[in-house]
């Protein structure tokens, strides 16, 4: 669940007020998030704001490269709006009974967050002047957020997850993946000694490199010698090599007080009854990271998991273009294969192949999103021709000699009562799987080429093309064009 706090304007003066403890939690948390006078800082926030926004903006998806991402590039436009508002959020992780709610409602400073069960209970959009969204985690959990408008500059999210022994270990890993990545800052809160399940929930939470910072709660519910060999035992043994002790606290937000009451028959007992929430040295270390790192903590966190979103974008987007383009170059290979294997002029045989290579270049550079003429992709061609060598010159060896003896058979079937006829298949297949071998090459050079941004990168071309073509399996690739084109003529038979 996340809360957004109120946040009033930033404290102009301290001498406006001399009572330092008058400033309420959330002018303390508003002073903390703004009160900084290194320039850099505030430029890497914007420079962060540009850049994300440049990215949103520019994201240069096809309607099939968006199928499947839709979450992901909402995730964009939330983390610019989180930019925009300056918004700190911060995550609580725990075990059902720790307190996690308790803890965020005294830090909010009233009851927005429910002390119940997560799960069966109806929750209303709108409550007075706050209201509730979720956030589905995994297949069937869900993260809570309570959001209060805020009139200052700043907002904090507090962000309430479900208990970590209530969901099985792919959501547990969905609850790191997806609010961890988010949260700015991550409160993991305990009431004891912690259990296997909870160092290694810790553990991995560790893992997304976030400010963690380790809450025992409930201490009001030990004796004093208990509760620090608790938390020595926490801090020597249990995190040591996980956490460092300023990064450990104690806190009771809900602590149980014991009160003296009279009965309605005259006799004395005991009753419990809610004390004041004791969570001061929470506050005070929140606000210090706050001081520390403010701006810069969440500019890096939104640019962190911004970098997160766009790679598996761009994963998406490199996996599609490239299933097309491989559709592409091979439509072309076996056009050009058949156009060859069917046509017994050799000075026809040389235009169709050009004609289809050119045809192929244009239509790879509009798949990867350049415009480029004609005659563009004949330079382009002329590049790739001369950097080939050895498929280029089989190419037009193909074509002059195989080509003209294709016609000879060709004139002489007719004569010899279609003697020559298997000679001439035969023949017709080889000229055209050299050919089509040839476009195949071809198409892979330009694809990576385009994939480059239209640049051969520092290497150049010859370079470029030796690793392409080195890596090519020019066997398979005939066989598959003969095995193709056999199939082709026997329909057309």
């Amino acid at each position: 669940m996340t809360s957004t706090l109120p946040v009033p304007e930033p404290h102009q003066s301290d001498s406006a007020n001399t009572d330092a403890n008058s400033l309420s939690w959330e002018e303390e948390l508003d002073s903390a998030i703004f009160s900084f006078e290194d320039i850099q800082t505030e430029l890497n926030y914007k420079q962060a704001q540009t850049a994300l926004r440049s990215l949103v903006a520019n994201l240069d998806l096809t309607p099939q490269e968006k199928t499947g991402l839709e979450m992901e590039i909402a995730d964009l436009e939330t983390m610019l709006g989180k930019l925009d508002r300056m918004v700190i959020q911060i995550a609580a992780f725990g075990m059902v009974g720790r307190g996690k709610s308790s803890l965020l409602n005294s830090l909010v400073g009233q009851t927005v967050f429910e002390t119940g069960p997560l799960h069966g209970v109806t929750r209303a959009a709108q409550r007075v002047n706050w209201s509730i969204s979720e956030e589905a985690i995994g297949e069937t959990e869900r993260a809570l957020r309570v959001t209060l408008p805020g009139v200052g500059q700043s907002q904090v999210e507090l962000i309430d997850t479900p208990g970590l022994d209530e969901v099985d270990g792919a959501t547990r890993a969905a609850l790191a993946e997806q609010i961890a990545k988010q949260a700015d800052l991550i409160l993991f809160v305990i009431s004891g000694d912690m259990t296997k399940l909870e160092y290694m929930a810790l553990s991995q939470l560790r893992e997304a490199g976030k400010p963690i910072i380790l809450v025992f709660n409930k201490v009001d519910q030990y004796p004093e010698a208990d509760r620090m060999a608790i938390y020595h035992k926490i801090r020597d043994e249990r995190v040591r090599e996980l956490l460092t002790p300023l990064e450990i606290v104690m806190a009771a937000a809900s602590p149980l007080v014991k009160t003296a009451i009279r009965r309605p028959d005259g006799t004395r007992g005991i009753q419990l009854r809610t004390g004041n929430a004791q969570v001061e040295e929470l506050k005070l270390k929140i606000l210090e990271i706050l001081h520390r790192e403010g701006k810069a903590l969440v500019a890096l966190n939104t640019m962190l998991y911004a970098d997160i979103v766009n790679e598996q974008l761009v994963e998406r987007k490199v996996m599609i273009r490239e299933e097309n383009a491989n559709q592409l170059i091979w439509k072309a290979v076996m056009t050009k294969a058949l156009a060859i294997a069917l046509n017994p002029l050799t000075v026809v045989d040389i235009l169709s192949s050009v004609v289809i290579d050119i045809a192929l270049i244009v239509g790879l550079s509009k798949l990867y999103g350049f415009s480029m003429t004609e005659a563009g992709a004949v330079q382009l061609l002329q590049k790739i021709a001369l950097s080939m060598g050895g498929i280029g010159a089989s190419e037009l060896l193909a074509n002059l000699g195989l080509s003209g003896l294709k016609t000879l058979l060709g004139i002489s079937a007719t004569a010899t009562a279609g003697a020559t006829f298997g000679p001439y298949i035969s023949v017709a297949i080889t000229q055209a799987g050299v050919a089509g071998v040839s476009s195949y090459g071809i198409g892979q050079v330009t694809k990576v080429y385009l994939a480059n941004g239209a640049t051969w990168g520092p290497d150049g071309p010859k370079a470029v093309i030796s690793r392409i073509l080195a890596n090519l399996d020019e066997t398979s690739i005939l066989n598959r064009i003969k095995d193709e084109l056999l199939y082709k003529v026997k329909l057309k038979k």
